[in-house]
């Protein structure tokens, strides 16, 4: 069924994370029509995803009542793929395609997690930190499962802490980065009081967990699933018995449809000035696209984005001095948790970095960019489109990505072709025919 929304929003917000609840519910309060476009079933992103008994944080339930009161309009469910023309975007839902148009639009589309591939991390219960828990908010069962956490970043901490709650067994967390820089980064917490609470208290839950720094997989083993992993610290391996591995390296910013409208970048980065605004005139950007900073970083840029968005710069320049702590923050976390070099030899020459397609490290070693990977091995063209090779071979290779073709994400063979007739000017751009 297409559902075409003719009339253009004030405010159209993609992304229902703190950012975008931020930025939503800022502009609705002034008095503008928005819409908040996100493919979960509720807001607040990963972050904030309700679990299975269907509890969440105050704040988050906090900003959903204001978005609710101030009338803001929830199209859940729904993905942008294609944007057309200025003031339009494309998007799919379980209901079939939907147009919609805006004055301004805000990008709050978040990150994901960055995998880096090693033997063994193809085998099934070997998955994402942040991937773990989100199945454990839908229901999957994890009392009495031994689960080793490993990378990098604060996320390993919170989802360990977050599992040993839901009765998980923890024999491990591996961070790899070294003991100096997380003590550094512990004691410039002090400039960041909040930071210091949220500290303690994920301290206090993971207490007697043994934590190691200077520490990553080395390689997962099984036969036909996860029954061990080995690790590396401080030079030398260890086996661990585990029924799954929870892995992530940090975070990846989520900026490709931003690329598609043809902002500027910078340092894999949405590049925005004081008012949020991109490179292109009516697109602002909030929270993680513009850099990994947190929560709290999140929602004052998005609050920013928003009063912006509804015409109340003025309002929205009282905000500055809170975002700049924050982001403070967000300069030394990605200093503390940046990828050491011992990480890009993790792979042996038959491991799969493209899942999708199945190509292995000995195959992307010949090529010479991200675009002849893809050309001669097909790395980067399964369904994930390269969101999860392509961060790891970027890290790998130190490739620079090619830009962005619609569409951004998978599209129904059915949505495209209701779209080439119904959009004839559109064709060659709805199909991904932009040279």
């Amino acid at each position: 069924m297409n559902r075409k929304l003719k009339q253009p929003f004030d405010v159209v917000v993609i992304g229902g994370g703190p950012a975008g609840l931020a930025a939503a519910v800022r502009s609705a309060e002034c008095g503008v029509g928005v819409a908040i476009v996100d493919d979960n079933r509720a807001l607040g992103g990963q972050i904030w995803r309700e679990d299975s008994e269907r509890t969440h944080t105050k704040e988050a339930e906090d900003w959903r009542r204001r978005a609710a009161r101030a009338g803001v309009t929830a199209l859940f469910g729904t993905r942008v793929f294609q944007t057309p023309e200025p003031g339009v975007l494309f998007a799919e839902s379980a209901d079939g395609f939907c147009q919609l148009g805006y004055k301004t639009l805000v990008l709050a589309t978040g990150a994901r997690e960055r995998f880096l591939p090693f033997p063994g991390w193809t085998l099934p219960n070997v998955m994402g930190a942040g991937g773990l828990q989100a199945l454990v908010k839908s229901g999957l069962p994890i009392r009495a499962k031994r689960v080793v956490v490993a990378g990098s970043g604060p996320l390993l901490v919170a989802v360990a802490a977050y599992l040993r709650k839901h009765g998980a067994e923890m024999p491990v967390i591996c961070e790899q980065a070294s003991w100096p820089s997380l003590a550094r980064f512990a004691a410039r917490l002090i400039r960041v009081p909040p930071k210091i609470v949220q500290g303690l208290e994920l301290g206090r839950q993971i207490g007697g967990v043994r934590f190691l720094a200077n520490s990553w997989p080395l390689a997962a083993h099984g036969d036909h699933r996860l029954e061990s992993v080995t690790i590396s610290h401080a030079g030398k391996p260890e086996q661990i018995r585990c029924d799954y591995l929870a892995c992530g390296f940090h975070l990846v910013p989520n900026v490709e449809l931003a690329s598609l409208l043809g902002c500027e970048l910078q340092d894999g980065c949405v590049r925005v000035d004081d008012s949020q605004q991109t490179s292109v005139a009516g697109v602002l950007c909030a929270g993680e696209p513009t850099g990994i900073g947190g929560v709290e970083l999140s929602l004052v840029e998005g609050e920013i984005a928003g009063l912006v968005a509804a015409g109340r710069p003025s309002e929205a320049k009282t905000l500055f001095r809170r975002r700049e702590q924050y982001r403070n923050f967000a300069r030394l976390l990605n200093r503390t948790f940046a990828l050491r070099e011992e990480l890009r030899h993790l792979s042996s020459p038959e491991t799969i970095v493209c899942r999708c397609e199945d190509v292995s490290h000995s195959c992307l070693a010949d090529q010479r960019s991200w675009r002849a990977a893809k050309l001669h091995t097909r790395c980067g063209m399964g369904p994930c489109q390269g969101r999860v090779c392509g961060p790891a071979a970027q890290f790998l290779f130190q490739w620079t990505p090619d830009s962005v073709r619609p569409p951004v994400f998978p599209a129904r063979i059915d949505t495209l072709a209701n779209l080439a007739q119904s959009f004839e000017p559109a064709n060659s751009a709805v199909l991904g025919g932009r040279s």
